[in-house]
C-alpha cells in the first residue's frame, strides 16, 4: 500500500503549513511507514493512506514517486 507523508524537514522545526512537505511511502501499515521512517531527521505530521481515485489523483503529479524503504 501507498502512503502520503505529510512532514517538516527538520525534527526541531514546529510545523507550519507552507513548509510542509510529502513523500510517498511503500509500506504495510501507517506503524511499518513511521517505523521506516524512524531514522530520518523528519517532523512527521500525518500519515495517510492512498488508494483508489486518491491515489490516482496523486499519481498525476509530476512529483509523484514511491519511496521504498528497507
Amino acid at each position: 500500500m501507498i502512503f502520503k507523508v505529510y512532514f517538516q524537514e527538520s525534527i526541531k522545526q514546529v510545523p507550519v503549513r507552507e513548509k510542509t512537505m510529502t513523500i510517498y511511502v511503500e509500506g504495510e501499515s501507517e506503524r511499518d511507514v513511521r517505523l521506516k521512517l524512524k531514522n530520518e531527521p523528519y517532523n512527521i505530521e500525518f500519515v495517510t493512506a492512498l488508494e483508489g481515485a486518491f491515489l490516482e489523483y496523486e499519481k498525476q503529479n509530476e512529483d509523484f514517486k514511491v519511496l521504498e524503504i528497507g
